[in-house]
């Protein structure tokens, strides 16, 4: 089963268009919202990563959706296998990245939290870990507020980056199925 479309209470996260590939890459190209990557993305490495998960969909049954507010192509937020090692790998990481116009909303953590719910509830995850460069203290804002937990023994140096590079060092972030379930429980009432 292949997750096509998902939705919380403003958002539609759901698969890849024709028509997402110039907003995507703009988003990619900007050097703001690509501050914590190794550079920005040109037009066709920003198409050669809709075809990698569009490719993790039909492998996986889930990964990085397009996210929609009003009707407008946000960003992408949700769950992938990651394609290096590691020692807290193999695993599913969660991960999002929007435009500046959407910054300050609270998107983020609700298309996260989204892409939690359909991890834990319809796929079936024991575990999902996030991670970024250390300094990106935006986006471990929003790990926290999705009930993530930081994993300091987990830190590493991303592989995919050289020594000595300012972004190699990452901090791991880590939730479990029975921590999601407690807070969503916790949630509800």
């Amino acid at each position: 089963m292949v997750a096509e479309r998902l939705e919380s209470e403003r958002l539609v996260l759901r698969r890849w268009r024709e028509e997402d590939r110039a907003p995507f890459a703009a988003l990619n190209a900007d050097a703001e919202v690509m501050e914590h990557f190794p550079a920005p993305l040109s037009r066709a490495e920003s198409d050669a990563m809709i075809e990698r998960i569009e490719a993790g969909f039909e492998r996986d049954g889930f990964g990085l959706w397009a996210v929609e507010a009003s009707g407008e192509l946000i960003g992408v937020a949700g769950l992938q296998v990651p394609a290096f090692e590691a020692p807290f790998l193999p695993g599913v990481e969660i991960g999002w990245r929007l435009a500046r116009s959407a910054w300050g909303r609270g998107y983020a953590s609700e298309a996260a939290r989204r892409a939690l719910a359909f991890g834990f509830e319809e796929a079936g995850l024991e575990e999902v870990v996030a991670f970024t460069v250390a300094r990106n203290v935006r986006s471990q804002a929003v790990m926290r507020r999705i009930g993530m937990v930081r994993d300091a023994d987990g830190d590493f140096d991303h592989p995919g980056l050289p020594a000595g590079h300012p972004l190699r060092p990452h901090v791991l972030w880590r939730i479990g199925a029975e921590r999601w379930n407690a807070s969503f429980s916790a949630a509800r009432r």
